[in-house]
């Protein structure tokens, strides 16, 4: 049985392998990556498709419901109500 010492420079040599095998291979891979790129002339879109996906109504405008007559602003309903509008009945101001 080998003893601690021993144990150790073995490892030490091992991860040495290691990291010489993962930069090579590396190397090789991104080799191939890119030239599969040049040849179908690929975009980082295509390799890399956007995974955020928006909701239909994300950023899109709000026809408005109410409006003040003094002043004629509006208000979609969204949000926190405007001060013309807070604590009053809402109908009263319906577009």
């Amino acid at each position: 049985m080998s003893n601690l010492k021993e144990l150790l420079q073995q490892r030490e040599a091992l991860e040495q392998q290691i990291g010489e095998a993962r930069r090579s291979e590396m190397a090789q891979a991104l080799n191939q990556v890119r030239g599969l790129v040049a040849e179908f002339g690929l975009t980082v879109e295509d390799v890399f498709p956007s995974t955020r996906t928006r909701s239909a109504s994300a950023g899109t405008k709000v026809a408005p419901k109410y409006r003040d007559p003094a002043t004629g602003q509006t208000w979609t309903g969204r949000g926190k109500a405007p001060k013309w509008i807070a604590n009053q009945n809402r109908e009263l101001f319906v577009i």
